[in-house]
């Protein structure tokens, strides 16, 4: 018998298997076009858009005259500089709102809150997250809802206490400010405390730091991303408030900006000067709209690291 012959029937009769080809993986940067991704697209192009022409309007009717407001409201203006009155809207409003001493509040209140604000969170995000308290995921969540609360339901008994201690002014302000800044602050901390890698706890602990001197020279210089996010919000988030503002301040000398411009409204109305309110809304708003221009991409950044566990 030869060897062709006692071949077993199997091995003479396999046929070869073909690989079906693999589709192509699509590149890391490609964009799948699905039609939610399509219409979401389309919303947000939209809304920034609308956006877009708020601040067109806001900035072209600043320099108008109260006829151009009301009959032109998207031209520009006929005139941007008046004759002999360079930002004759934007001097009225600062003199007759009294913008002069509240920026200096301003300034003065919401650069200490928010810095006052981090500073209380920190050290608070930082014990909940990596010194394995017992119960810190508990209290974690009892921080965080804090930010689910409206203050608006509280405020009146926040003014009733207030009152009563003779605290109703730019001091209690400040201690709202902060209180009411807290949560939404810790929550955003424990984030970045988080993401932060076990193994330099464990070297520091080696080389005998304390926790408190592990947190003040390991832990918060490596969350300074975080740290810079948390001042950035909280700035923008205070420079804007104003029914606390409105409640508490009773002294025009120390009006905050949206204080000072709640009150001008109602003068500037009355004397039909539509140019100077719209200026006076401009002065408000372009600030803090500015800064968040200039450091856009370092508030996504932090944000987006604060994500990382």
């Amino acid at each position: 018998m030869s060897v062709t012959d006692t071949a077993s029937p199997a091995t003479s009769t396999a046929k070869p298997v073909r690989k079906t080809p693999r589709k192509p993986r699509p590149a890391p940067g490609a964009r799948r076009w699905g039609p939610l991704r399509i219409l979401g697209s389309a919303i947000v192009w939209l809304f920034t858009a609308g956006n877009l022409l708020v601040l067109y309007w806001l900035i072209s009717a600043s320099f108008k005259t109260p006829v151009e407001i009301f009959t032109k409201p998207f031209s520009l203006p006929y005139q941007w500089f008046h004759v002999g009155k360079p930002f004759r809207n934007f001097a009225y409003a600062w003199s007759n709102a009294g913008f002069g001493d509240a920026v200096l509040t301003t300034v003065v209140l919401v650069g200490l809150a928010t810095v006052a604000t981090v500073a209380v969170s920190a050290p608070a995000a930082y014990a909940l997250t990596r010194l394995g308290v017992r119960g810190s995921g508990g209290m974690t969540n009892f921080v965080a809802i804090g930010m689910g609360v409206p203050f608006q339901t509280v405020i009146i008994p926040l003014f009733v206490v207030l009152s009563k201690i003779h605290f109703d002014n730019q001091y209690g302000l400040f201690v709202l400010y902060v209180a009411l800044s807290i949560p939404f602050t810790v929550f955003l901390l424990t984030g970045f405390f988080r993401s932060l890698p076990d193994e330099l706890e464990e070297a520091a602990a080696i080389d005998g730091a304390s926790p408190t001197r592990t947190f003040f020279s390991v832990m918060l210089p490596l969350a300074r991303g975080g740290l810079i996010t948390a001042l950035i919000l909280n700035a923008i988030g205070l420079w804007n408030e104003t029914l606390l503002a409105i409640v508490f301040l009773k002294d025009q000398a120390h009006f905050t900006l949206s204080r000072a411009l709640f009150t001008f409204y109602g003068a500037a109305s009355y004397q039909s000067e539509y140019g100077g309110l719209i200026a006076g809304v401009a002065i408000v708003v372009l600030p803090m709209l500015v800064l968040y221009l200039l450091l856009a991409r370092r508030i996504i950044t932090g944000l987006t690291l604060g994500a990382g566990k």
